[in-house]
């Protein structure tokens, strides 16, 4: 095994507290959703054992995932499959769109904003507050939620996706009315109270510093073979490792980032570091994902190319 992808894997099992749950869901937006969105449980579980993650651990975490809505279970005599639900579903696609594309949104220049103006109590509040950071909004208190760039319109559709369709009518959407030219201080003001953009920006350099050994080795040594199962541990993880930013990464504009912004450069790793994993690691799918009927999912069933081919890669300096 490289020892890069070796030295990562290693630190992933070493961890006192590993969130499985998460990770599983990585895996099913990343693996399993462009293979028809269900896997036999037997299955992930074997895909997942590598990474320290034993039987029983995964077979609590996906029952939790049932619970909240996120999977389902259906049966097949003694088997079991898990499919995303149509909620799940949904939220993932719309994840799929920021995670594998080549570049932030252009910015219109016009704020949009979510304002709490009926009465929520406080489990309402917070089960709000964290369906929006999940979208990527600031907060401006507690009554006022900020965003750059996204459709108003599908955040209430991921909200009611999310089981918040009673909270909408204390909501009121707003979208700024004047485009401005340039940026002023009353933006960079908003997103400094916004947004802890240190604190990401110290994940992002972390991300790459994590990944960029394992691309350099690649780089390097162009005849080095890449074992299937290896490519698909260290993509899964990797995938996990940058989808976890991105759920904290409002994904601001050019214009409104600091200078040397790490985000680009983590952008540009995962991107480069994908393709080269992408072949290997799906013929380690090939081999060991099954439904309930021991048959192979077929590949891309989803539509949405990860990292497409023909998107111009800006390799990043190491």
């Amino acid at each position: 095994m490289i020892p890069a992808i070796q030295h990562r894997i290693d630190r992933f099992r070493q961890q006192q507290r590993v969130r499985a749950g998460s990770l599983i869901m990585s895996v099913f937006g990343d693996a399993v959703l462009p293979r028809g969105g269900r896997i036999w449980l037997g299955s992930l579980i074997q895909l997942l054992e590598p990474l320290g993650l034993n039987e029983r651990l995964v077979r609590t975490s996906v029952f939790r995932l049932g619970k909240e809505k996120w999977l389902r279970a259906d049966t097949h005599g003694r088997r079991a499959e898990y499919v995303l639900t149509d909620s799940g579903r949904l939220r993932f696609e719309e994840a799929s769109r920021h995670i594998y594309s080549s570049h932030a949104p252009i910015w219109d220049r016009r704020w949009r904003l979510i304002l709490v103006v009926g009465e929520l109590d406080a489990r309402q509040r917070d089960r709000l507050r964290q369906a929006l950071l999940w979208q990527g909004f600031g907060s401006l208190g507690g009554d006022c939620f900020v965003h750059p760039s996204t459709h108003l319109e599908a955040v209430y559709d991921a909200l009611e996706a999310d089981g918040l369709g009673d909270m909408l009518g204390s909501l009121l959407p707003l979208l700024a009315a004047d485009a401005r030219i340039t940026l002023t201080a009353s933006d960079a003001d908003l997103v400094a109270r916004a947004w802890n953009l240190e604190r990401l920006a110290e994940s992002y350099a972390a991300f790459v510093a994590d990944y960029l050994p394992i691309l350099a080795e690649l780089r390097r040594d162009r005849r080095a073979r890449l074992e299937p199962e290896e490519a698909f541990l260290a993509r899964v993880l990797m995938i996990h490792d940058y989808r976890r930013l991105l759920l904290r990464d409002p994904e601001l504009p050019e214009v409104l980032l600091p200078a040397d912004w790490p985000g680009q450069s983590a952008r540009m790793v995962c991107r480069e570091l994908y393709r080269r994993l992408a072949e290997p690691s799906e013929w380690h799918l090939d081999a060991h994902m099954r439904l309930a009927d021991g048959t192979m999912p077929a590949r891309l069933e989803d539509g949405f190319e990860r990292f497409p081919s023909d998107d111009p890669l800006v390799s990043i300096s190491l």
